[in-house]
């Protein structure tokens, strides 16, 4: 087990901590937590470049502990109003796309690599700061149009990569298809 794959594994650790809290009200420690949970996302990612230690498993896992952790993020902040429901509805929403695609492109035994295209990180990164200020809401006092151009921008950049992924499955179906057509 590398180190990279340890820090994933942490992250998924602490996704079932971070919804305790949150179900039961504990924002400060949850805050803490998604906090720490983000740490491991970005070291996890560091360390395998530098140690050189990308591996397989952690292609598959990384993205599986990310969806984990900001589909549970979203739905409970959803839930208990600090986040709008619309856009947890847009984040789960792609995420649910990009799973069920990359299910079916698996089931038409289409070959697909993991590989995290650009505007997918800048997602990444928009859905990570508006679960930590909307966890921070009540340390931070900031003006509610602060919030709103936050989700506003992570729901842009969530639909923007969302469609991105969409494109790239028909792509690698259609090649797939148009490979194994002429054979």
């Amino acid at each position: 087990m590398t180190i990279p794959n340890l820090l994933t594994m942490l992250r998924i650790i602490l996704t079932p901590v971070l919804v305790w809290l949150l179900l039961n009200g504990r924002l400060n420690t949850a805050l803490a937590v998604f906090f720490i949970a983000g740490l491991t996302d970005a070291l996890d990612g560091l360390f395998a470049r530098v140690l050189q230690q990308k591996s397989r498993l952690g292609a598959y896992l990384d993205p599986f502990a990310d969806k984990l952790l900001l589909v549970s993020s979203f739905v409970l902040l959803g839930q208990i109003g600090l986040i709008p429901c619309w856009l947890a509805a847009i984040a789960v929403g792609r995420d649910v796309i990009i799973v069920v695609g990359l299910m079916a492109l698996i089931f038409q035994h289409v070959s697909v690599e993991i590989q995290p295209l650009l505007l997918s990180k800048l997602t990444t990164l928009f859905q990570l700061m508006s679960i930590l200020a909307a966890l921070s809401s009540s340390l931070v006092p900031v003006p509610a149009w602060c919030y709103e151009m936050l989700f506003a921008t992570t729901a842009l950049f969530s639909i923007g990569s969302g469609v991105q992924y969409v494109r790239k499955g028909i792509s690698l179906y259609e090649r797939h298809r148009l490979q194994h057509h002429c054979h």
